[in-house]
């Protein structure tokens, strides 16, 4: 399926997202980012700046998530980490919805929240994190098309903190709600090849994982 080392390495995110993740955490997941030319790091807030700073020279992205993990932050404090992200440096958004209001039949809630956040952040690339674990299949189908209205480039499986991580169910889902309008990326629970290749194949096109490296790792020994 990847042709080569730097396709694979080009749809993985490289995530270092854990509550617990140090300062070294950070630094080496930059480098080994640098390594292998992972599309991007996805840090916490607090990191951006950092990232942004160890990835300089490169075309490596640095991606911050918002309202991470639970969605439930007011969209005033939403708007004003995604603006802190932006300022230091982040090209990236992983937005997480607001799941409690979705279970309350509220997508006009949602979609306002996801737009004014998108629209506060313009030029930058944002994916919705669905939290497909805590979802129906409808639930997951309007929500998907809601962050396609809301003007979202890519829809996105899950934290990795939810109930479960990405399914091929979930891709096939999330690709037949947005079509071609949006990209879908799967996360939560990918930790080797094999379900990179089988993500890929349902119709993902960016893959979240903090096990980037032993992928790549994985990926190279198969070459040999």
């Amino acid at each position: 399926m990847f042709e080569d080392a730097g396709r694979l390495a080009q749809i993985i995110d490289h995530t270092i997202i854990r509550p617990d993740a140090t300062i070294d955490d950070v630094t080496r997941a930059c480098e080994d980012a640098k390594k292998f030319g992972f599309a991007c790091v996805v840090v916490n807030s607090c990191h951006v700046s950092r990232a942004r700073q160890l990835l300089n020279g490169t075309l490596i992205k640095v991606c911050a998530v918002v309202g991470f993990p639970f969605g439930a932050s007011t969209t005033t404090v939403k708007i004003v980490e995604a603006m802190e992200a932006m300022k230091n440096g982040a090209s990236e958004l992983d937005i997480v919805i607001n799941i409690g209001m979705v279970k309350s039949v509220r997508l006009d809630f949602v979609e306002i929240d996801v737009k004014n956040i998108i629209a506060m952040t313009p030029q930058k690339v944002h994916k919705v994190i669905l939290e497909t674990g805590s979802l129906t299949d409808d639930e997951i189908t309007a929500v998907s098309k809601l962050a396609v209205k809301a003007g979202a480039e890519f829809v996105k499986t899950s934290t990795g903190y939810g109930p479960r991580g990405a399914t091929v169910k979930d891709i096939r889902l999330m690709r037949e709600a947005v079509g071609s309008q949006c990209r879908i990326k799967a996360s939560g629970g990918i930790k080797d090849l094999a379900t990179v290749t089988t993500m890929v194949e349902a119709g993902a096109e960016r893959i979240g994982t903090s096990s980037g490296p032993a992928i790549m790792e994985e990926y190279l020994m198969k070459r040999k």
